[in-house]
């Protein structure tokens, strides 16, 4: 009865999205209909092949929104990603009604009315899902259209699905209880019963004699893979829907998504954040902000050279490899701040080195020269990065690139996270006390700032970078 009423409101709704088309499109050709003759305009929509046009149309939207999975549950899938369905959606049948109105012949399909279409389509979609979704709310949070669900495992993980669960009723979820050998919560502060209505090895049994919608797997992966394997099976054979929790592997994640390759589904785990808008605005920043301070301190980085040059003999500028975004090697950019000899007499006083792990510090460098010491203070040896900004090798905030030396001295792979990351000018290590930070201090705040990453916090270290490079504190 429960599938019949659903196949019945899924009819509805399939129907009421094709209304919704042909208003948007009546709306569409109302505008050339007001300066075109009635008659005209009645000869044209009884022509024959002109309504033979608007019924195959009907059936390509139909069936391409079946297709786009418009009419999939959405009970999980937040509004951003049914948005993005729905525009998808909106152009393939602007697309379709430009294409049967040319192969058709159908007069009142113009560009005009095209284009008018697209967004009224859109607008039609967007407002029918909003107002669904509160309905559905409204309707869940009375105690109908509920979903009977049982989540396997009793770990932390498990319990915190459940406790999840419970603060949003509006998702229509009824946790029915748990599937374990043992009880292994609840976790402190829990509010979760231990419920355990069946065991792994009853699973089977108990779904045959019990209402199940569906089944949350949170075992994990490394000590459960085979009983993992065997439920997931037991729930396909008595069409119950299994979902498994994505959170499968310990460490740091950002976020997963699924894809494929070929025929295969590939889950991706990002421990950074791998795209979107902050980051593209990230970019966009980079970008703007890099040429604004190029331009504001040119006076500078016209009378540092100078001054290099004066103050000893070699180059102005001074360009080393270092290791950038995914540990692909590019030149960094500074005013030379040592002696042209620098990193040849750096072998000879290793002995000196005063600094925890693989990096080379010296308080009283004896390579620094006078200028060199002052460009260093007010941090104006590193402006020529700016030009590694707008070339894409940096960014104004993030880690700071290390040289090919220092990379080959690290001993712990987590280390290396930062890699992950494009580098950048100024990060927490240079608001936060920069050289006079152990290397362990350091790395540390490079992985605190991967894992805290926002424009804001960008927006934070370079409005507290400003302070700390007049303070000159730690700086050498």
């Amino acid at each position: 009865m429960l599938n019949f009423r659903r196949q019945v409101l899924l009819y509805i709704f399939k129907s009421f999205d094709l209304v919704l088309l042909v208003a948007a499109l009546c709306v569409s050709v109302l505008g050339r209909a007001l300066f075109t003759p009635l008659p005209i305009l009645v000869a044209e929509r009884i022509q024959v092949h002109t309504i033979f046009g608007i019924a195959v149309l009907l059936f390509l939207w139909r069936q391409t929104f079946s297709l786009l999975g418009l009419y999939q549950s959405k009970r999980l899938a937040p509004f951003l990603s049914e948005l993005t369905d729905l525009s998808k959606a909106s152009v393939i049948a602007t697309i379709l009604l430009f294409a049967v109105g040319i192969f058709f012949r159908i007069l009142n399909i113009t560009p005009a009315v095209v284009f008018r279409f697209l967004p009224l389509t859109l607008a039609c979609l967007i407002l029918s899902r909003l107002v669904l979704r509160q309905a559905l709310k409204v309707v869940r949070l009375r105690g109908h259209n509920l979903r009977h669900v049982i989540i396997v495992g009793t770990n932390a993980r498990a319990l915190a699905c459940a406790e999840a669960m419970m603060k949003m009723p509006e998702l229509g979820y009824t946790l029915v209880g748990f599937v374990d050998d043992v009880w292994v919560g609840p976790i402190p502060n829990s509010h979760i019963e231990p419920n355990l209505v069946s065991t792994i090895a009853e699973f089977r049994s108990y779904l045959r004699s019990h209402i199940v919608d569906e089944v949350i797997i949170a075992l994990p992966i490394k000590s459960f893979y085979d009983q993992e394997d065997k439920l997931r099976q037991i729930c396909q054979n008595q069409g119950v829907i299994v979902r498994v929790h994505s959170d499968l592997f310990e460490g740091p994640t950002v976020a997963t998504d699924v894809s494929k390759l070929g025929a295969d589904p590939l889950v991706s785990y990002y421990p950074v954040p791998s795209e979107g808008i902050e980051l593209g605005a990230k970019r966009v920043i980079d970008l703007l902000g890099s040429a604004i301070l190029i331009i504001f301190f040119s006076p500078f980085m016209l009378v540092a050279p100078i001054l290099v040059k004066i103050d000893s003999e070699g180059p102005a500028l001074f360009s080393q490899e270092r290791i950038g975004l995914n540990k692909r090697r590019f030149r960094l950019y500074k005013f030379r701040s040592m002696v042209p000899n620098a990193e040849k007499l750096q072998a000879q006083l290793e002995t000196q080195n005063e600094a925890e792990g693989p990096v080379f510090k010296i308080t009283d460098d004896p390579r620094i020269t006078r200028v060199g010491k002052l460009l260093r203070k007010t941090s104006i040896d590193e402006l020529p990065q700016l030009f590694n900004v707008l070339k894409g090798d940096m960014s104004l905030v993030g880690p700071r690139p290390l040289p090919v030396r220092d990379y080959t001295g690290f001993n712990h792979d987590w280390q290396r996270r930062r890699f992950s990351v494009r580098p950048g000018i100024t990060c927490l290590w240079q608001v936060s006390g920069r050289s006079s930070l152990s290397f362990d201090q350091w790395m540390r705040l490079d992985m605190e700032y991967i894992d805290r990453w926002s424009l804001w916090l960008d927006m934070k270290i370079l409005a507290r970078t400003i302070p700390a490079v007049v303070k000159g504190a730690g700086a050498a």
